[in-house]
């Protein structure tokens, strides 16, 4: 099963402000919310999330609870972007270590878990953080070394680079850094209007989900072809199935179905 991969702009003070800060103070949820008007359903999600994140303890991995819930927060409040099974983290190349920055180096010290491992483990887990100054050295290098041009290029390959490198532009402009991690958003490529989102589904940038849609169906095309099958043979027995680890200590998704908002991508995209 592929990850579903996310890159979350958000600065070092940010995540003091948004996470740790609130994990200290949860009475600060209130005023936070309204002035960055989070509407009561997000709250509620934010809410959630935070609580997950008082219950992580010593012996828990860092990027599967701290860091999964960071980059969760960060969608309440700003865009992010999806890329489907295209991770830093899962390069060999040892030229983008110099890019990231350990959660040990910035994270409060009584925060931090015995076990850190500063790249995505499994899924719901978070990744590589890109500190701000390191975005903008990235996107330099990636126009002017090819050897980072070429390692990018093949691990968002497909025309995923150009997202990849939305995000960074994004970050960029805005000064902030850049969070991968795995499983905040889960589009369903064959309906989006089924896409479920651990945040705010509408802060997902559309160009990342619409891009596996066309492979997704593209691939489909494929099969048919190959097995002599009739146009649009197969897709409407579809049936898919998500099959991955739970979410470590997280009660969002106790949220009553009817209770989440029906129809994202419908309103996002006008789709039928």
């Amino acid at each position: 099963m592929g990850y579903d991969i996310s890159y979350h702009p958000i600065s070092e003070q940010q995540i003091e402000t948004w996470y740790f800060e609130l994990l200290r103070n949860p009475e600060k949820i209130e005023a936070l919310s309204i002035t960055h008007q989070l509407e009561d359903f997000y709250k509620t999600k934010y809410q959630d999330t935070l609580n997950a994140g008082r219950e992580t303890d010593k012996n828990d991995y860092f990027d599967k609870t701290h860091g999964f819930f960071i980059a969760v927060v960060q969608g309440f409040f700003e865009k992010y972007f999806y890329v489907r099974g295209g991770a830093l983290s899962f390069s060999q190349n040892e030229s983008l270590a110099s890019y990231y920055k350990k959660w040990e180096q910035f994270v409060p010290q009584d925060f931090l878990t015995n076990k850190i491992e500063n790249k995505l483990v499994e899924n719901y887990c978070s990744g590589v953080f890109i500190p701000a100054e390191k975005v903008a050295d990235l996107l330099e290098d990636y126009q002017h070394n090819p050897i980072i041009q070429a390692e990018l290029n093949t691990i968002f390959s497909d025309n995923r680079i150009s997202i990849f490198l939305n995000a960074l532009q994004y970050a960029k402009d805005r000064g902030l850094g850049l969070l991968e991690a795995t499983e905040v958003v889960e589009p369903q490529p064959f309906d989006l209007n089924e896409s479920k989102s651990y945040s705010n589904l509408f802060n997902c940038d559309q160009a990342g989900p619409l891009l596996y849609q066309a492979t997704a169906l593209e691939q489909i095309k494929e099969i048919e072809h190959r097995n002599g099958l009739p146009e649009n043979e197969i897709l409407p027995n579809m049936k898919t199935e998500t099959v991955h680890v739970e979410p470590v200590q997280t009660d969002t998704t106790n949220v009553p179905r009817e209770a989440k908002k029906r129809g994202f991508w419908h309103k996002l995209f006008g789709k039928n």
